[in-house]
């Protein structure tokens, strides 16, 4: 199965929400209710059925079809500006992974570097979540799946001294990617955001002219919650990306159009499914292809 077969499969819950088959003057109303239960947000909501109202006014649409297509036009325009590409071109690059626990962190770090390992380049892997028991563990599983090399310290060190040593390493290995993990809660939300921010210290100084990347992973299933994360992490960390993660089987995979729509940060990665291979660079145009 290809991964866009796989992305229609995951997302067929979400796509049962946006089924239709008759124009009527109710049936704004009905997809903006449709809309809000695939947990699009209110905001974006209003936003896509307005031009909506406007486009079916203006170019007379009569059509079922004719619907969803105008539908699709309008979430295709929050897309527009997403590059889901990765600045990678410095090396060794750095890409910082942050998101809470539970997201899917560990799982997406081994997916993208056995992603880029398969492009051909060198990556090394920081665990710098130190707090969580076993977290060092799962990454190292991750890491063996990808075939990289990892690089970690004892439970509870200084996770900013691993990403140093990491570092040191990427820099004599001469390493194309430096993949860093961090920890997804401490005692309270303001101990974790200062340690991203020292962590952030030591990589600047130490790799001033690298290319670097922040991608924050979300869970899709947890709806408006992530567009909250999306806010909260994105204070402090200066994120540069997005990785939505457990989007195979949610009803609410409409939360991507939110997250992009409010927050105006890509979506690098989307993630259907555990295997190491279930992670794509993000394609708005199949997204909504498979969502309507």
């Amino acid at each position: 199965m290809g991964f866009f077969d796989k992305l229609k499969q995951g997302l067929a819950k979400t796509k049962q929400v946006f089924s239709f088959t008759k124009i009527d003057e109710n049936l704004l109303d009905e997809l903006e209710e449709k809309l809000i239960i695939a947990d699009v947000g209110m905001e974006t909501t209003e936003k896509i059925i307005e031009n909506l109202r406007v486009k079916i006014k203006k170019d007379n649409i009569k059509d079922a079809e004719e619907v969803k297509n105008a539908l699709k036009e309008e979430m295709n325009k929050i897309f527009e500006d997403n590059n889901a590409e990765l600045e990678l071109s410095k090396t060794p690059a750095v890409i910082l992974m942050v998101g809470v626990n539970g997201a899917g962190k560990t799982t997406s770090i081994g997916k993208i570097a056995n992603k880029l390992r398969n492009e051909g380049k060198k990556v090394i892997i920081a665990a710098g979540d130190t707090f969580r028991a076993a977290a060092t563990e799962q990454l190292e599983v991750w890491a063996n799946r990808a075939n990289c090399q990892i690089v970690k310290g004892e439970e509870g060190v200084d996770p900013a001294s691993v990403i140093f040593d990491a570092i040191k390493t990427a820099k004599q290995e001469n390493a194309d990617v430096l993949i860093c993990d961090t920890a997804g809660r401490l005692q309270n939300k303001t101990h974790l955001m200062n340690e991203l921010e020292k962590i952030k210290r030591v990589i600047d100084r130490e790799l001033p002219d690298s290319s670097k990347e922040t991608l924050l992973v979300l869970d899709a299933s947890i709806g408006q919650n992530a567009i909250s994360q999306v806010k909260s992490f994105k204070e402090t960390t200066g994120i540069t990306g997005l990785i939505i993660t457990k989007l195979d089987g949610t009803a609410k995979g409409g939360v991507v159009l939110g997250i992009v729509q409010e927050n105006k940060i890509p979506i690098k990665f989307i993630g259907v499914g555990e295997k190491i291979d279930d992670m794509e660079i993000f394609n708005s145009k199949e997204f909504v292809n498979a969502i309507v």
